[in-house]
């Protein structure tokens, strides 16, 4: 297997935030359409806060709510999509400068993959 190229890398990190990016916002759409459709849905009430219900607290919650259909999970869903893009991002630099063997780029960027995983777990408490 031949090393990858630094321009190869680049257009697939570039091509993978693309589509990252794309489907968030397709995601993110449909469900705000979905959301707007519900004629059943009385004109929420911004004067007081509510606490949203349980599932839309957890990654299991909203995938299931999701898959049934609820707008505010599939919105929570895509926004889910455009948070673990980058992180995706980073794998992939991981994998690609191993590939290449520069082994001062890899270490860079489990740095910067160890803060991002940090960062998400210690904000979700």
């Amino acid at each position: 297997m031949r090393k990858p190229t630094d321009q190869e890398v680049d257009l697939t990190v570039a091509a993978m935030l693309r589509w990252g990016v794309t489907s968030a916002a397709v995601v993110v759409f449909v469900g705000g359409l979905l959301y707007l459709r519900h004629p059943w849905a009385g004109v929420p009430d911004y004067s007081h806060f509510h606490v949203e219900n349980d599932s839309l607290r957890s990654i299991a919650g909203i995938f299931t709510g999701a898959v049934h259909f609820d707008p505010r999970n599939i919105i929570q869903a895509g926004l889910m999509v455009l948070i673990a893009t980058p992180v995706a991002r980073v794998v992939f630099c991981v994998v690609g400068f191993a590939r290449q063997r520069d082994l001062l780029y890899v270490g860079v960027s489990i740095a910067v993959l160890l803060v991002l995983l940090y960062s998400l777990g210690s904000g979700a408490r």
